[in-house]
């Protein structure tokens, strides 16, 4: 599949060259790097791992106007590419329910799915899902921090796409609580250290906000 996830990745840095929110092709390209080793420890098909994990945010409804329009691009794509239905059928089940909804969506149903989303999620949280979440903010005009605000849980996956809220509600509402919806053991022991950073961070992102530090 070497000539496939070339052409996969070649399309990432095209499509995201200009990207501005923490979803630029770096990010896909960490999200591959994380998968790889995932999907060996967990004994994944690391074939099907990787080229889902080159396309799962090209069919992700927030890039389009029109919400079906990716998924049908990657289809497409993939059908162009002569791959089998039966590794189209594979990775399009995966690419369908990798983005985090505010906890509305899917279940993954396959290993090799919930790799792949452990992989995107792996790179949520940590030093970079701190930087990718305050380029979000930024490319979004959301303010930092809103000490007052009174905040409501998300009630459908519609209502936690389109609420704005600033970048540090993004880590309750999100963040937060990636560590503990991991899907595999290996992804959750990855998982811990980067948790305990984003909570050292927090910490001492209020002590300083407060002038405590």
């Amino acid at each position: 599949m070497h000539d496939i996830n070339e052409a996969a990745r070649n399309w990432v840095w095209q499509f995201f060259a200009t990207d501005a929110t923490g979803h630029d092709p770096y990010h896909t390209e960490r999200v591959v790097t994380n998968a790889k080793p995932l999907a060996e420890a967990e004994g994944a098909n690391i074939e099907i791992v990787e080229l889902a994990s080159w396309l799962h945010d090209l069919a992700d409804d927030k890039f389009y106007d029109e919400t079906s329009a990716g998924v049908k691009q990657v289809q497409s794509w993939l059908e162009t590419n002569d791959l089998g239905q039966d590794d189209i059928d594979r990775i399009m089940g995966i690419i369908n329910h990798v983005s985090f909804r505010g906890g509305f969506q899917e279940p993954m149903t396959t290993l090799e799915g919930k790799v792949v989303q452990d992989a995107d999620r792996l790179d949520a949280i940590g030093a970079l899902g701190i930087a990718r979440t305050f380029m979000f903010g930024g490319a979004h005009g959301r303010p930092m921090h809103v000490p007052d605000a009174v905040v409501e849980s998300p009630v459908s996956a519609e209502d936690y796409r389109n609420r704005e809220v600033s970048v540090l509600q993004h880590f309750y509402d999100k963040l937060l609580h990636l560590k503990d919806q991991m899907n595999t053991t290996t992804g959750r022991r990855w998982a811990e250290a980067r948790h305990d950073y984003m909570l050292q961070f927090l910490q001492r992102f209020e002590e300083e906000w407060d002038g405590r530090q």
